[in-house]
């Protein structure tokens, strides 16, 4: 397995933390520059995180999170989009109240969000554990990982400044909008975990 190949794992494993990136940033138009990389660095320290849990761990929890890991993703996201949508139309319902800005994600939601995302990156560490014995890697693994942490931090970052300059434009319907690309990112996840 050459360098390149583990960026393009780290592009492909990125993709699900680009999207909810984006969406974070189209909630809270006016996101100061460190919870960009308060959202960045979640998205990349897990997703460095979980192939290293799955090297090293994977062999025992294969079956269990190959299972699961559609549904769970699936369940956060949604969970995490329908409670977007609810507090749309909470605010929409209220609108006669005074209008306070959007705080965007908690850090407990970046938290949950960050899992979501990168649950798939733990076959990746199980994958590393096989190609490692079979053809070798070019690192130890932890530098793999860290190859895909900062590919997804750099790519996480980037999404949520495009998500901001969108949330400016559609800063009224943010909340709606970012809820269902939530569950669609989710369904996307299961749909494609049942299918492969």
């Amino acid at each position: 397995m050459a360098v390149w190949e583990i960026c393009l794992i780290g592009v492909a494993l990125a993709m699900d933390a680009f999207a909810v990136g984006m969406t974070d940033g189209m909630t809270e138009p006016n996101m100061k520059p460190w919870k960009m990389f308060l959202i960045a660095a979640f998205f990349g320290a897990f997703q460095f995180l979980m192939p290293v849990a799955g090297y090293y761990f994977g062999s025992i929890f294969t079956h269990i999170v190959q299972k699961i890991a559609p549904w769970l993703s699936f369940a956060i996201l949604a969970l995490l989009g329908g409670k977007s949508i609810f507090d749309f139309f909470m605010e929409l319902k209220n609108k006669d109240a005074e209008k306070k800005p959007s705080k965007g994600a908690t850090v407990l939601q970046l938290f949950v969000q960050a899992i979501a995302t990168s649950i798939d990156a733990l076959a990746v560490g199980v994958a590393f554990l096989a190609t490692e014995t079979d053809v070798g890697l070019p690192f130890p693994v932890v530098f793999c990982a860290l190859i895909i942490g900062a590919v997804t931090f750099a790519l996480s970052t980037a999404a949520v400044f495009l998500g901001r300059k969108a949330g400016d434009k559609f800063s009224d319907k943010a909340r709606l909008i970012g809820g269902v690309i939530l569950i669609a990112i989710g369904l996307k996840i299961l749909i494609e975990g049942l299918v492969g």
